[in-house]
């Protein structure tokens, strides 16, 4: 390691134990992994640890539903995820359990010095308990009816129905999901971290150790912009006092001066990231401390989904703080994953499982596609199956692949795999060579779709040339035999630097290039000098083509996962007065204020602007036809109102995630709905 290098941990959430990897965790683990590569490649110190989340009462129910204990379970549960995580090449240099005696120590540690440090209190809670199974129930382990719209089968703490959020007791015709009992109410002595005490450290760590220039920019925040808007509404609506233990049963730690409680998952959960690098600290004698101390000077960078960024912003910062740890210097959040347009929803069993996928098409197919879609935002991407074979075919197989296929026949047949001395083009060589540092730039601030198209735009100059020389014409004549040498020695050269470029992304396909290359692993660092007077090995097919048979198969496999969600219809009539729908069906409409920050025309559309919307946090793509009433630059900056719940629609110009609610006769009088100056984006419309 170099003088320069730079001391990185990274990790990823943890997958919880009871249940297969699917698609969407995938997102998370994948943009990690290429990230983490990248890292080693430029020649820093990165290590990428994660674990299984091995505790909670679902893991409890499921091993008594088995007849086995949780040890039994978690040990099966974490066997398939590793199995998976390798097969997709994700290369995590230690993964281990919460369940583990170094988690128990940590999470006591923390626990503990924030106890004496005046952190901790302790207060009665009245809770919902099943008096046939003797224990106290999580909120997700009731259901009954809303006390909001009246519908039926909600669970206890929100209704999926209109949106709602309440006390389990306020829920109508309670019932245990375990027993089915009716819950009653019962007090319990419970510990909570007093979250408040830290507003002022958790508002300093979001600008720490950055320069004022530096506060403004978001490549380097502790959080994304998103985020903090969101943290400021917590912090606006004050702290609260964060219950951190559970009753027996429980499967987890006991606490240790409180006897039949246990810690919360959440508590223990993130205190995975230690335990899994402490695991790994001991085995490779690597300083734990020099990572973790409050004085650290090496990188801590979290992954996670956006869904989960209050407990890793507020909770686990604050409970480091509290404990004499050091901070993350930055927590990543990304999207959700939707398939061919529809959210992906483990309580409806809509997700594509990592193993229905392996069974059938290739892991790397996969983690270009994603890398394709990924940026720095916490936006949702989809995998659109269509777009999905059309886009590995074109870019990967057609593009980069292409360009060794077209030149290797040539040397390993007329030259004996022998390329020229010298490179003729060296002009071109040295273009490739000079977006290194652009690209490096985008992977580094997790600009992955950037840096995809990038390398894309210089696949396409590579093989122009190759057209542009068309050595297999100069190949019928004896006497400009050395220039196919040359054209294609410049071809495998580019190729080269292309390969170099894509490794983080397809390490697969890397670890063959390098092999037919027959020069060494390909780094960031040695890349300038071209391969030279030097000898290459038989060309193999790097990949094939995504075989369209094969993704029929997985989606066989996945029939039942993958039916859309029945939606409600009507007669498509001009009667105002159509058939009247029941107030249930009206409040499933999520109406909310959206920001127009982007406006354009759309190519081939008459009647179309492409808008994009933020809706607080997310934005939104959405086509209008709107185009004859307003042009894109009078829209733009301006607030509307959206029907944000509406299921994405694919048009001919691309997905539409959303509809913007406009009112008028038509033509010139039409009029989108502007809500008061005083309105926020994201804030729902009632």
């Amino acid at each position: 390691m170099s003088k320069s290098a730079r001391k990185i941990l990274v990790t990823s959430a943890l997958p919880y134990a009871n249940g297969p990897i699917h698609l969407g965790h995938l997102v998370e683990y994948l943009q990690t992994d290429i990230w983490a590569r990248f890292q080693r490649m430029r020649g820093h110190d990165c290590i990428y640890v994660c674990a299984d989340d091995a505790h909670g009462t679902p893991i409890m129910l499921r091993a008594q539903s088995e007849g086995i204990e949780p040890e039994a379970l978690i040990a099966r549960i974490g066997a398939d995820h590793q199995a998976d995580f390798a097969d997709f090449l994700i290369q995590f240099d230690n993964y281990h359990s919460t369940h583990s005696p170094e988690n128990r120590h940590f999470a006591e540690t923390i626990y503990t010095r924030n106890r004496d440090a005046g952190h901790v209190t302790r207060r009665t809670i009245t809770q919902a308990f099943d008096p046939e199974k003797s224990m106290f129930l999580p909120d997700r382990f009731i259901k009954g009816t809303c006390p909001k719209c009246g519908a039926q089968d909600q669970y206890g703490d929100s209704c999926e129905v209109c949106g709602a959020t309440y006390s389990p007791t306020d829920l109508k015709d309670a019932r245990s999901v375990i027993s089915g009992a009716t819950p009653v109410p019962k007090d319990s002595e419970h510990i909570f971290f007093k979250l408040g005490d830290f507003k002022d450290m958790l508002k300093g760590w979001l600008v720490a150790d950055k320069t004022p220039e530096q506060h403004t920019d978001t490549r380097h925040t502790a959080v994304q912009p998103e985020i903090a808007r969101k943290l400021n509404e917590w912090f606006e609506a004050g702290l609260q006092d964060w219950d951190i233990s559970r009753d027996a049963p429980y499967f987890g730690f006991e606490i240790p001066d409180a006897p039949g409680k246990y810690f919360y998952v959440w508590l223990d959960a993130p205190i995975g990231y230690m335990a899994s690098f402490r695991n790994y600290c001991d085995r490779n004698d690597i300083d734990f401390d020099s990572y973790w101390a409050a004085d650290s000077k090496a990188e801590l960078y979290h992954f996670i989904g956006k869904d989960i960024a209050y407990f890793h912003t507020l909770f686990w910062p604050a409970m480091l703080h509290g404990a004499g740890f050091r901070t993350p210097s930055a927590v990543f959040c990304h999207g959700f994953l939707t398939v061919n347009g529809q959210k992906m929803s483990k309580s409806r069993g809509t997700f594509i499982k990592a193993r229905s996928y392996l069974d059938q098409l290739d892991p790397e197919y996969l983690r270009y596609y994603f890398a394709a879609k990924l940026g720095p935002g916490i936006d949702d991407i989809d995998l659109n199956l269509e777009d999905f074979q059309a886009r590995v075919n074109a870019d990967l197989v057609g593009k980069v692949v292409n360009i060794a296929s077209r030149c290797a026949g040539f040397i390993n047949k007329r030259f004996d795999g022998r390329l020229s001395d010298t490179l003729n083009d060296d002009s071109l060589f040295r273009n490739f060579i000079a977006e290194k540092e652009a690209i490096a730039d985008r992977y580094e601030h997790r600009e992955f779709g950037q840096a995809m198209r990038a390398i894309s735009a210089l696949a396409d100059r590579a093989n122009q040339y190759i057209d542009d020389k068309k050595p297999w014409v100069l190949a019928k004549n004896e006497d400009t035999l050395p220039e196919v040498q040359d054209i294609c020695t410049v071809g495998l050269n580019l190729f080269r630097v292309l390969l170099a470029y894509l490794k983080p992304v397809l390490p697969a396909m890397a670890t063959s290039g390098e092999e037919f290359l027959a020069a060494g692993p390909l780094d960031w660092i040695n890349l300038s000098t071209p391969l030279t007077a030097h000898t290459i090995a038989d060309f193999k097919p790097l990949m094939q083509r995504v075989d369209p048979d094969k993704v029929q198969a997985m989606i066989d496999a996945s029939k039942d996962n993958l039916e859309p969600t029945a939606t409600p219809t009507g007669p498509l009539v001009d009667d105002p007065l159509a058939d009247e729908i029941e107030f249930p069906d009206f409040a499933k409409v999520d109406l909310r204020i959206a920001k127009i920050v982007k406006a354009d025309h759309v190519e081939g559309a008459d009647k179309l602007l492409q808008l994009t919307l933020d809706i607080g946090g997310e934005t939104r793509n959405v086509f209008a036809g709107i185009k004859s009433a307003y042009s894109p630059e009078d829209l733009e900056g301006r607030l509307t109102v959206m029907v944000a719940n509406l299921k994405p629609r694919k048009m001919r110009f691309g997905m539409s995630e959303g509809m913007v609610l406009a009112a008028g006769p038509g033509g010139k009088d039409l009029f989108i709905l502007n809500p008061d100056d005083g309105a926020q984006p994201g804030m729902r419309v009632k």
